[in-house]
């Protein structure tokens, strides 16, 4: 059989089982066993030996035990009232900006997504509060949850996210460059969003009625205080991999001890909380990892059938330009992003995309970026946009509703995208001056 014949098999299987409703991690396991044994026809005992050998090698890899320290911190988070103290704190420091209180979820999901590597978890803990305050206050509910939909995904690109640990896995780049990398697009993609709420709320007052309702107030002590526990989080995780005192994963279980010290301070902490966040973490981090191994599986069995050089070879034939490629690509995740949820995107595309990147001159590092930034695109398109349904879980709008209020952030996030593609420094620059330091 021809590799192109081979490549149309691996695609159909793959919407056949994703198609019948099973579980990604499954599917791609299926289509890996139904292409060795029908495409390859490798004997049984040879197949087995083939999974167990790469199960094996890929859950063994350290930066693996981040990703469910990094998870637990966040859910402990999630269950207390620190979220509660970090709208207090900031809402008071934004009330003369254009858009008051709108920026404290566009702020609160950039300091969030510090300590908690998800999208859905900063998502729901800075929306349960937030979006219950500008209601009461009369803002307008649909830039309300559009600003928050947008933010919310920031938890992807701001360090520690649990997909660049995945992608640094995968493509065996650096997770902590990875990390270093992900500050300034991230920053970059917070000041669009904060910069559209301004610029919105100056020309057109009446989503901002809120503004109206009370006057602005002094910044008190007690209000940089209620900020203190989130800083001090990010200060203690980031701090302790930037300093070079701990690897992502040493750093996470800091982070994780830290958080309950923090919560038992605070007089929060429980056996009932306690048990409820190691669960729910656990749950959430046999996800991940299980995307991960049927990943490796899965691109093991397309080197076997030659499927990356072969598409490497088709797009080489096109002769696209690098920018053309990079175009072709992003239209290609922006599809995939309709149906598929972020940690699928990334496991299941990059076996045939890194290789792409690499003949073309880019930056695995640098892609590793581009990529988070697609898929934190899909996390605001529906029909599977996980932080729409979220959404529609904290306010009483249906997901057109939701879609249409956060499009104007979808196409930030796409002028982000270009802004990378044209300026990749924005990512190269901190980890080539964290290198040289």
């Amino acid at each position: 059989m021809s590799e192109l014949g081979a490549g149309i098999i691996v695609l159909l299987l793959i919407f056949f089982y994703l198609g019948i409703g099973v579980w990604v991690f499954i599917g791609l396991i299926m289509v890996s066993f139904t292409v060795q044994v029908l495409v390859l026809d490798f004997p049984l005992d040879k197949i087995g030996s083939i999974m167990a050998r790469i199960l094996l090698r890929s859950s063994s890899a350290w930066e693996l035990a981040a990703i469910p320290m990094f998870v637990w911190m966040g859910d402990i988070i999630f269950r207390t009232d620190i979220s509660q103290r970090l709208f207090n704190g900031l809402a008071p420091i934004v009330e003369k900006i254009p858009g008051r209180l709108l920026h404290t979820n566009i702020i609160g999901c950039t300091l969030f997504a510090a300590v908690s590597g998800s999208s859905t978890a900063t998502t729901v803990t800075v929306g349960k509060i937030s979006l219950a305050e500008l209601s009461r206050r009369n803002y307008d509910q649909a830039i309300s949850a559009g600003s928050l939909a947008g933010a919310g995904s920031l938890g992807l690109l701001i360090p520690p996210s649990i997909v660049m640990i995945v992608y640094g896995i995968l493509a065996e780049v650096s997770i902590i460059a990875l990390f270093t990398a992900g500050i300034l697009p991230g920053l970059m993609i917070a000041a669009l969003y904060s910069g559209y709420i301004a610029v919105r709320c100056s020309f057109w007052p009446a989503v901002n009625s809120g503004h109206q309702m009370e006057a602005p107030r002094p910044i008190a002590w007690g209000d940089i205080a209620n900020l203190l526990p989130v800083l001090a989080l990010v200060l203690i995780v980031l701090g302790s991999i930037y300093s070079g005192l701990a690897t992502p994963s040493e750093a996470a279980a800091i982070g994780v001890a830290a958080t309950l010290v923090m919560t038992l301070a605070i007089g929060q902490l429980n056996f009932r909380l306690f048990t409820r966040s190691l669960m729910s973490s656990v749950k959430m981090s046999a996800m991940v990892v299980s995307l991960v191994l049927a990943a490796a599986l899965l691109s093991t069995t397309m080197g076997y059938l030659h499927l990356p050089q072969s598409v490497a070879r088709l797009i080489a034939g096109l002769e696209l330009s690098p920018y053309a490629l990079i175009a072709l690509l992003a239209l290609f995740y922006i599809l995939l992003g309709l149906c598929l949820e972020g940690i699928s995107i990334t496991v299941m595309t990059l076996p045939i995309t890194l290789p792409l990147i690499v003949q073309a001159g880019f930056d695995p590092l640098w892609f590793g970026i581009f990529l988070i930034l697609m898929v934190e695109l899909a996390t605001i398109t529906p029909p599977v946009g996980f932080n729409l349904f979220v959404l529609q879980g904290l306010t009483n709008m249906s997901i057109g509703q939701i879609a249409r209020a956060a499009f104007p952030f979808f196409i930030l996030l796409c002028v982000g995208v270009v802004l990378l593609t044209a300026f990749p420094q924005i990512a190269l620059w901190l980890p080539a001056q964290m290198a040289g330091k």
